[in-house]
């Protein structure tokens, strides 16, 4: 991969002189900002830490398949598995998502009259990559940073079309990615979980099902072993020499997901979804109604991964294969929601809120270095030893800390610490950063 440094070089040559570009190109201000999309990805980023929350306690597969834990989960009957899967599983990310494409446009329609090019968009999105693979490799491996700054490369091809254009190749590549979603994960549970595998002819691929089962637990038990020993070096090294294509791997597993949300919130945002210009009452009715829908598949696909006792396929199949059809009509229905209710929120916790927004970038990557430290052997040690309660009241914590520092620091300083450090590596300029 290019180097930091290489990569700037290059980038100079592309953009022209630094200095005279970021003269005319500069971050945006605050009083520009869109407070909508402040208070949404508020939501969105202490979602995703309680999506996230049982991956960073206890053995990655946990996440999914249950027995995993290292511990008696504490959820009888997998209710509380169910309602994360209805109500949590993908539609943070999702929101995020269509935030990320919405904050890729905004800022390109600003760079764009400043007389900048889809280069200095280019340049922002390998930063993001360079983050995201730090984070990664050493700081936790659920990373999705770097996912966004590869599938954001084929994003920035389609900024120029037409908001028409970008919704309807959207949701054409959504829908194809679904199906094709649906088929890769459904054969593995109907040969693993059903009576078509136990057909004669299927044993050898059952059994091939289930040797594949084992393997992911055998690697979540190396994993394990570093964490709860303390071997953060041998951890990294494992990242490195075993994982080490797994952001690719991601990124094109996700790409009929991922680059589909980015055009909606593009597009979404060019339609001034964001910025108040829908009617409200229609954002109220279908918001709720593509919540609701969307909800009520989610706890049918849930009920059938309870019957089918949380096996690992089921529940792989259910998450992966089966929802995301009914998944964009929550996250959807879950932003019209956000963006017609948010301007009347503006008590002192909706402000709270926005700055957690407003700092999301340090706040989704400062949550994950608190992690390291609650559930690594070289620091707290609690790994493998908190059951699903109280992973999320973890969770709780961690959220009431990122409310608690956002709005403060944002009062004293112009943006969050990392805001400010991808804002300067970007423009390659250092700007102030205390108010």
């Amino acid at each position: 991969m290019t180097s930091v440094t290489g990569a700037a070089a290059e980038a100079e040559q592309v953009f022209g002189d630094s200095s005279a570009e970021a003269a005319n190109i500069a971050p945006v201000k605050t009083a520009d900002r869109i407070e909508t999309l402040d208070f949404v990805r508020g939501i969105a980023v202490m979602g995703i830490l309680f999506a996230n929350i049982v991956a960073f306690g206890q053995p990655f597969n946990a996440y999914i398949f249950p027995e995993s834990f290292l511990v008696d989960p504490a959820d009888p009957g997998g209710w509380q598995w169910i309602a994360q899967f209805v109500v949590i599983d993908g539609k943070m990310r999702g929101l995020f998502t269509l935030l990320f494409g919405a904050g890729m446009y905004l800022f390109m329609e600003r760079t764009w009259a400043r007389g900048g090019t889809r280069w200095l968009q280019m340049w922002r999105l390998f930063l993001l990559l360079c983050f995201g693979l730090i984070h990664f490799f050493f700081i936790w491996m659920g990373d999705i940073l770097a996912m966004y700054g590869l599938i954001g490369f084929a994003a920035v091809a389609c900024m120029r079309w037409t908001a028409k254009a970008q919704m309807t190749v959207g949701l054409i590549g959504y829908v194809f990615g679904a199906l094709l979603y649906a088929v890769m994960m459904t054969f593995p549970y109907l040969i693993a979980d059903t009576s078509i595998g136990a057909m004669p002819d299927m044993a050898e691929l059952r059994a091939e099902m289930n040797s594949g089962i084992d393997t992911a637990l055998a690697d979540d038990a190396i994993r394990t072993e570093a964490k709860q020993s303390g071997d953060y070096g041998g951890l990294v090294a494992h990242r490195l020499s075993q994982d080490a294509m797994m952001p690719i791997v991601n990124s094109l597993l996700f790409m009929f997901e991922t680059l589909p949300l980015m055009l909606f919130g593009m597009a979404l945002y060019r339609l001034g979804f964001f910025s108040g210009t829908f009617d409200r009452s229609k954002l109220v009715r279908w918001g709720w109604i593509g919540v609701i829908a969307g909800g009520l598949c989610h706890f049918g696909l849930g009920m059938i991964v309870k019957g089918a006792g949380f096996s690992f396929y089921s529940a792989n199949a259910a998450l992966l294969g089966w929802s995301p059809l009914p998944r964009l009509a929550m996250v959807l229905g879950l932003a019209a929601l956000l963006v017609a209710y948010s301007p009347a929120w503006s008590g002192w916790l909706a402000e709270r809120v926005r700055a957690a927004g407003r700092a999301a970038f340090t706040n989704y990557l400062g949550t994950s270095i608190v992690m390291l430290f609650v559930f690594h052997g070289w620091a707290l040690g609690y790994f493998g030893e908190l059951n699903r309660p109280q992973l999320y009241l973890v969770t709780v914590l961690a959220c009431i800390g990122m409310l608690a520092w956002s709005k403060p620091w944002l009062e004293r300083y112009r943006y969050g610490p990392l805001e400010w450090l991808w804002r300067c590596l970007t423009y390659r300029q250092l700007f102030p950063l205390k108010r």
